[in-house]
């Protein structure tokens, strides 16, 4: 066989080959899409906000000693119930009551003073009213200068009786002063409650509060009739919620078990959440209070609970899975929002308008983008307001499919399995 056939037969072999492969190609190139389809259903949607956080009672007094002193009687421990102005605790009253009664001598002393002064006054005035007198009558007794020292001798007793009267006063304030500080060794219960946690033991040394609050907190009383649920909301979903929204609350130590509860209070200032490094890292909560309306006898302050806010609610709406809904680019802005040109140049392109929509599929399988626009969202599907009408087919999944699919790509509908529903938890208080 000649080269010249060889070289033939190799180049119908390579034709062949490279045919083979376009058509591969375009075979590939046009090979469907498997998708999830669904139709367009009405459904009733919940909007909610889900947040962490703890339970609290709403009001709680944390008590504190005013004095420092050793603790010689505690007659309360923790969990116990405690009614206002009830005893419970004492610190040891000897050094106050000592100091009170150097201010009660210190007092009686100052009273004899101003006693003595005022004596002393009232002399002073008799001799230099008696001196006037016989001035008048014979002048000849009585110089001038006598009777201008008795008016001196006169007006220095009024100014030390005035600094007696003084001298009184002050030695009334320490008084009171130290009387006070002896009534603080008797610590009463502010409030009615419950001890929720007392932080000493009878013989330590209880130390004032002001300069370190938590050491100084000698217990805490709480009011547990009232709890709450304190969360804490980003700031892209707390202008969702409302005071007075109901709320689901999950309580960790009750697990088959969820209560209703309703937001009672928004904070207005933010609460930087703990472990921020810097302030672009800092990411901003809001402190959101949700009032039990059915708490437990057994619930205690600082339990672990989850709060999901209802925020809005629809019955009934058309509503698409919220994996169903894509963003496309439509058409091309330009300046003024129109086609503008230079001569015979168009003008320079300012961006593309990104819009949200879902794939529509065709009686030929093939999916056409439409734009829609979506309300609520619920837990899986968003409220559809416009673009949609009941019972059309719609592209459902998956994301990676819906991501990469374009408009007018022919696509291959997967039956989903069989759903498995899961029992929902109650949600007043009730075993499940």
């Amino acid at each position: 066989m000649t080269k010249t056939v060889k070289f033939g037969i190799a180049g119908v072999v390579l034709v062949g080959v490279a045919a083979l492969a376009v058509v591969a190609a375009k075979k590939n190139s046009t090979k469907p899409v498997e998708v999830r389809a669904e139709a367009v259903e009405a459904r009733d949607l919940v909007a909610s906000v889900t947040a962490s956080g703890q339970i609290q009672p709403r009001t709680k007094v944390d008590v504190s000693a005013d004095v420092t002193g050793k603790i010689v009687r505690l007659s309360v421990k923790e969990g116990d119930i405690v009614k206002k102005g009830q005893f419970l605790l004492q610190i040891d009253p000897e050094q106050p009551t000592a100091a009170l009664q150097r201010s009660e001598a210190a007092l009686a002393s100052a009273r004899a003073q101003a006693a003595q002064a005022k004596a002393n006054l009232i002399q002073a005035q008799r001799n230099y009213e008696r001196s006037q007198q016989i001035k008048k009558t014979q002048p000849a007794l009585v110089s001038d200068e006598q009777l201008e020292q008795l008016k001196t001798q006169m007006e220095v007793n009024e100014a030390l009786a005035e600094a007696a009267g003084f001298s009184v006063e002050q030695a009334q304030a320490s008084v009171r002063d130290a009387r006070q500080a002896l009534n603080r060794t008797t610590i009463v219960a502010p409030m009615s409650g419950k001890v929720t946690r007392l932080n000493v033991e009878e013989g330590e040394t209880a130390i004032m509060g002001t300069l370190n609050k938590d050491a100084a907190t000698l217990l805490t009383i709480a009011d547990m009739s009232v709890l709450e649920t304190k969360v804490k909301v980003d700031e892209t979903d707390v202008a969702r919620i409302n005071v007075g929204d109901s709320a689901v609350i999950q309580i960790d130590a009750f697990p088959d078990t969820t209560f209703i509860g309703q937001v009672v209070e928004i904070s207005n200032s933010s609460v930087v959440r703990a472990g921020a490094t810097s302030t672009g890292d800092q990411a901003i909560d809001y402190e959101v209070r949700v009032q039990l309306m059915n708490p437990p006898g057994e619930t205690r302050p600082d339990f672990s609970a989850t709060a999901k806010i209802v925020t809005a609610t629809r019955k009934q709406v058309l509503s698409i899975p919220i994996i169903a809904l894509t963003v496309r680019e439509n058409e091309a802005l330009k300046s003024g929002d129109s086609a503008v040109t230079v001569g015979s140049t168009p003008a320079k392109e300012i961006g593309k308008r990104d819009v949200e929509g879902v794939f529509i599929v065709g009686a030929d399988n093939k999916v056409t983008f439409r734009p829609v626009k979506v309300g609520i969202a619920g837990e899986r599907h968003f409220e559809v307001l416009t673009g949609l009408k009941a019972g059309e087919k719609i592209v459902a999944g998956t994301y990676q499919a819906i991501r990469e699919l374009k408009d007018g790509a022919l696509i291959k509908v997967n039956t989903p399995p069989p759903a498995t529903g899961t029992a929902a938890k109650p949600a007043n208080g009730s075993k499940s």
